[in-house]
């Protein structure tokens, strides 16, 4: 009977646990342009203008990167208007050279950052036509990033 009862027990958290895990995938919708979003994208067509970004991009590339460590060459264009996904945001064009794994680096890579509703949604791996003819500037901050405060 008090095997019973276990079982019954665990039946019911395991099912409480799929339950919650099928929310909180709910939340994560897919984004436009390969990403995740994880905020909630009411598609207004004025978008608050990102006042954070430069902070908010550097909090968020200590855990996007596999060794924030040792960047070089860190550009960052200011925040512009551009279609995304079908849809007017804020984007905010990044060049860095990442260190690799075995302490090599390959070059500089360019990402495009979406903002919606002024806070950063996604980093857009293949920034293609949304960041030609950025206009960068110095971004010595992603080079003095460490993976510990």
């Amino acid at each position: 009977m008090k095997d019973e009862r276990q079982l019954g027990t665990i039946a019911k958290r395991a099912a409480l646990l799929l339950l919650l895990t099928a929310s909180l995938a709910g939340c994560a919708g897919i984004g436009g342009d390969n990403g995740i979003s994880f905020t909630d994208d009411r598609g207004a067509a004025n978008q608050p203008y990102p006042a954070n970004y430069r902070t908010e991009l550097l909090a968020f590339l200590k855990t996007y990167l596999n060794n924030p460590e040792n960047i070089r060459d860190g550009g960052l264009a200011d925040p512009v208007e551009r279609t995304v996904g079908g849809r007017l945001r804020y984007v905010v064009c990044l060049r860095y050279n990442a260190r690799e794994a075995d302490g090599s680096y390959r070059g500089a890579r360019e990402r495009a950052v979406v903002f919606i509703d002024g806070r950063l949604d996604r980093i857009n791996e293949n920034a293609g036509d949304t960041c030609t003819g950025a206009s960068y500037a110095p971004y010595p901050e992603i080079e003095k990033i460490k993976r510990y405060p």
